[in-house]
């Protein structure tokens, strides 16, 4: 388990070439290695303007080094204030090396999903530029309703695609934990990537697996809506995982959007791939 941030009451920074208009975070971050397993395989960066979630792959060797890999890639690519989808693509790249030196001649190889958002800039406005590889996940919450912005790659998130499942049977699916798309085991990292814009009163969660397999969307929906602080929210929803059993490792980053330009474009959230 790498930790590399933590929590934050309130940061500012300023749009370039734009005066007197800029963007303010809050934001925390949780983690804990649940109620059965031995080690914390999960990994995060929480520093503005990269916050991220890599989850090592359960029953591989080495998960631990693979997640903090990632995590530590992502952060040494923060050069500025707003971060590019292409630098968060070539941070993944240099991470699938890394791991490759990791896992040595382990045949089973070593992995790890990861999934955040960054501060980006898309035509001078600010803008979260959300990413995804594997089935850890970011949440939106707005105006008291819960959205999942990134789309699972996994074994039953294409079998609710294809019909064959509802989601809530993919839930509790006995090949729920088989990931179609992971960093690692010698393969091109392959992210996802969704433009928000940013909008006062938002609210982003970044969460591994280990807690929306134990707290469902509704109950996350609920502690979001609490009125508690990002820290203080992201403690309570690992809190929550635990108290429904805490079978995995646990963590979680709470962003808050506390301050930000009106959007010029409501913009487009649909999947697609980063901008270069």
């Amino acid at each position: 388990m790498t930790e590399i941030g933590g929590s934050s009451a309130g940061l500012s920074v300023t749009i370039p070439g734009r005066t007197g208009a800029g963007v303010t975070l809050a934001w925390g971050a949780a983690t804990d290695t649940g109620r059965r397993r031995t080690a914390n395989e999960d990994s995060f960066v929480a520093q503005s303007p990269l916050f991220a979630v890599a989850d090592g792959m359960g029953g591989h060797s080495a998960g631990d080094l693979a997640s903090a890999a990632v995590v530590e890639r992502l952060a040494d690519s923060v050069a500025a204030d707003f971060l590019a989808p292409r630098t968060i693509e070539r941070a993944l790249e240099r991470a699938t090396a890394d791991i490759s030196t990791i896992a040595g001649d382990s045949e089973l190889g070593v992995g790890t999903t990861v999934t955040g958002v960054a501060l980006t800039l898309q035509d001078d406005e600010p803008y979260f530029a959300v990413f995804n590889i594997g089935d850890s996940r970011v949440y939106s919450f707005q105006r008291n309703e819960l959205a999942q912005v990134t789309v699972d790659h996994s074994v039953v998130q294409e079998l609710v695609d294809a019909g064959a499942l509802t989601r809530d049977e993919a839930e509790n699916h006995p090949d729920s934990n088989i990931i179609t798309r992971a960093v690692g085991f010698n393969s091109q990292p392959t992210p996802d990537f969704w433009m928000l814009p940013l909008q006062v009163g938002m609210r982003l969660l970044v969460c591994s697996d280990g807690l929306t397999k134990e707290v469902n969307d509704e109950r996350i929906r609920l502690h979001l809506a609490a009125g508690l602080s990002a820290a203080e929210t992201a403690g309570a929803l690992v809190d929550a995982a635990l108290a429904a059993g805490g079978r995995d490792n646990i963590t979680t980053i709470v962003i808050d959007v506390l301050d930000a330009p009106e959007p010029a474009d409501p913009g487009d959230t649909a999947p697609r791939g980063a901008h270069r």
